[in-house]
C-alpha cells in the first residue's frame, strides 16, 4: 500500500520552504534542497571558507529554511517540525531521491530550469515515487516532453498557494499518462494528510485560480491607472467589502511575488494566442520597474506596501506608482462603502458597494 514517508522538495524559496514546513507540520521527514552558490559572500571570504565547504554549500537553501522559520504569519505550527527537515543541494545530495517517495518541483516559473529539474529527478528517483511540479501555470504535458513514460505515469501538479500552510486550495494537474492509482493516491493525501480542499485542473495555461485570479488582478491594474485610482483605495473596495480577503489585490500580490506575478501573466500572454483581451497580461511600465528594483513584495519587504518607520513609528506605506516612491496611506472614503458597512450578508453588501 503506498504511502509517504520521506519527501524531497527541490527549491528552497518561498514556496519550496513553505511546503517543506507543511509536509514537516504533518509528520512527514521531509529533504530540502537547493542549487549550489557560484560565489562566496564577503562573510564568507573573511571567515575563509572556500567554495568546497558544505556551509557554503548549502548556503542558499539553509537560508531559504532560515527565513520560513521566521515568517509571519507563521509557516510552522510548531517549530520542533524544523528537525523533520534535512538540507542539502542538487550536487552533493542527489541520494536524499532515492528515499524520497515524493518529490515536489518547486524552482521558479522557467520552462527550461523545470525541464531540468525534472530530467536530474528521472536519473535519481527511486522506481514508483511520486513526482509533482509546484508550477503556476507551466504545462505539465510541455515540462516532460521527451521523459520516460514511467515518469510521466507517475506524474502530476501540485499547485499549492503562499502561505502554504493557511491557504486551503491545492490544485493537482495530471496528464493522461498520469497513473489513476497516481492521482487518486494524491487527491486522498491532499485532503485528508494536507488538510487542503483539492480541486482537479486540466492542463491549460495557467489552470483555473490563477486563470480566474490573474487576469481579475491584471484588468483591475488597467483600470487603476487609466482613472487615476491609489493603490488603497482600489484594495479598499475589493476586499471585505465585496466579500474578499483583507488582503484584497495588491497585499495579495505582494504575498504571492511580483517576479511569480510577472512569470505567470508572461505565460498566459505566451499562450493564450487567440485570446481577445490578451493584451491585459502584459505589465504596465510601473510594474516592470518595481521588479527591475526587486520591489517584489513580502520576500524584499517591499511591494506594493512596505513596513518604514517615521518619527519612531510604525508606518504601512504605500507605493506611488507614478514615482515609484512611497508614502503614507491615504484615508479612503467612498459613500458606497460607507453604505455597506455593517451589513453581514456578503451578498447584500456587493448590492450596496455596486
Amino acid at each position: 500500500m503506498r504511502e509517504i514517508k520521506k519527501a524531497a522538495v527541490i527549491g528552497a524559496g518561498t514556496m519550496g520552504s513553505g511546503i517543506a514546513a507543511h509536509l514537516a507540520g504533518v509528520g512527514i521527514e521531509t529533504y530540502l534542497l537547493d542549487i549550489v552558490p557560484k560565489e562566496l559572500t564577503e562573510e564568507e571570504k573573511k571567515k575563509g571558507l572556500t567554495l568546497k565547504d558544505a556551509k557554503v554549500r548549502n548556503r542558499i537553501v539553509a537560508g531559504g529554511l532560515e527565513r520560513t522559520l521566521k515568517s509571519r504569519p507563521a509557516a510552522f505550527y510548531d517549530l520542533e517540525d524544523k528537525e523533520l527537515i534535512t538540507i542539502g543541494n542538487i550536487e552533493d545530495n542527489l541520494d536524499f531521491l532515492k528515499e524520497a517517495d515524493w518529490i515536489v518541483e518547486v524552482v521558479f516559473e522557467r520552462l527550461d530550469v523545470k525541464r531540468n529539474i525534472f530530467s536530474i529527478i528521472e536519473k535519481n528517483r527511486k522506481s514508483d515515487s511520486i513526482v509533482s511540479s509546484n508550477t503556476s501555470g507551466i504545462s505539465l504535458r510541455t515540462i516532460l516532453e521527451g521523459l520516460s513514460s514511467e515518469l510521466k505515469s507517475h506524474s502530476l501538479i501540485t499547485h499549492f498557494f503562499n502561505p502554504v500552510r493557511y491557504m486551503r486550495l491545492l490544485e493537482v494537474v495530471p496528464v493522461e499518462e498520469t497513473d489513476k492509482e497516481v492521482l487518486n493516491f494524491m487527491l486522498d493525501l491532499g485532503e485528508k494528510v494536507l488538510g487542503k480542499g483539492v480541486v482537479i485542473a486540466k492542463d491549460t495555461p495557467n489552470f483555473i485560480a490563477n486563470r480566474v485570479g490573474v487576469f481579475g488582478m491584471m484588468y483591475l491594474i488597467k483600470v487603476m491607472v487609466e482613472e487615476g485610482y491609489k493603490i488603497e483605495e482600489i484594495d479598499k473596495i475589493f476586499g471585505p467589502a465585496l466579500g474578499r480577503p483583507k488582503s484584497a489585490v495588491f497585499r495579495t500580490a505582494d504575498l504571492v511575488g511580483l517576479d511569480v506575478l510577472k512569470d505567470v501573466s508572461k505565460n498566459m500572454y505566451e499562450n493564450l494566442s487567440d485570446d481577445e483581451m490578451r493584451s491585459i497580461y502584459q505589465l504596465p511600465e510601473f510594474m516592470v520597474k518595481m521588479v527591475e528594483k526587486r520591489l517584489l513584495g513580502a520576500k524584499t519587504k517591499q511591494g506594493f506596501y512596505k513596513k518604514a518607520v517615521v518619527e519612531g513609528k510604525t508606518d504601512y506605506q504605500v507605493l506611488d506608482y507614478n514615482t515609484l516612491e512611497y508614502r503614507s496611506q491615504e484615508k479612503v472614503k467612498f459613500n458606497s462603502l460607507s453604505q455597506a458597512k455593517g451589513i453581514e450578508d456578503v451578498g447584500e453588501r456587493i448590492k450596496a458597494v455596486c
